[in-house]
């Protein structure tokens, strides 16, 4: 089944991948929003804000075709609630991941969809477990580059799957 034509404002090569084995017809819009943290923000409001802030710039770009936006973000959040987002360079990325080594935390998936003057919101929290990760596993991850611009610093859907134990929730929300 083929559904309508639908935007979606995002780059993630992920997104793109996941709405096309649903048989999603979509073209993509590249928009710019500003990912900063806002004080006293929780995870969960952070992930809707800025999924809600790219559908709306998605839809702001269109002016003239009114055909549904989407936008998505995904969060890694530590148990303190420290969100991980992409990792700003290699020495960022190692602590992450030094981070989330033998433990739990969550991933929050928000999408949202905006059309004319309504919008849709859903959030989807996975929790997913590492493995205790070794400095050698850490530094050939690191040398792979794969995690450079993933929150967390890792994908789900590459090398790094060697180093989840479980997963509780979506999968593909996890996969962003």
């Amino acid at each position: 089944m083929k559904f309508p034509k639908v935007y979606l404002a995002s780059a993630s090569p992920r997104r793109r991948e996941l709405l096309t084995q649903i048989g999603v017809d979509f073209s993509v819009l590249n928009v710019a929003v500003d990912e900063s943290v806002l004080a006293a923000e929780t995870p969960s409001d952070y992930a809707k804000r800025i999924a809600l802030a790219k559908a709306q710039a998605g839809w702001e770009t269109l002016k003239t075709d009114y055909r549904p936006v989407i936008g998505a973000d995904t969060a890694v959040v530590l148990p303190s609630q420290q969100i991980l987002g992409k990792p700003e360079n290699l020495q960022q990325a190692e602590a992450f991941l030094l981070q989330l080594s033998a433990s739990r935390h969550q991933v929050l998936s928000a999408v949202a969809i905006v059309w004319q003057q309504q919008h849709w919101l859903s959030l989807q929290i996975s929790d997913v477990q590492f493995k205790k990760l070794s400095s050698a596993e850490i530094d050939w991850y690191l040398a792979t580059g794969e995690g450079k611009d993933k929150a967390g610093g890792y994908a789900v859907q590459g090398l790094a799957a060697m180093f989840i134990e479980n997963i509780k929730g979506s999968y593909s929300g996890v996969m962003g």
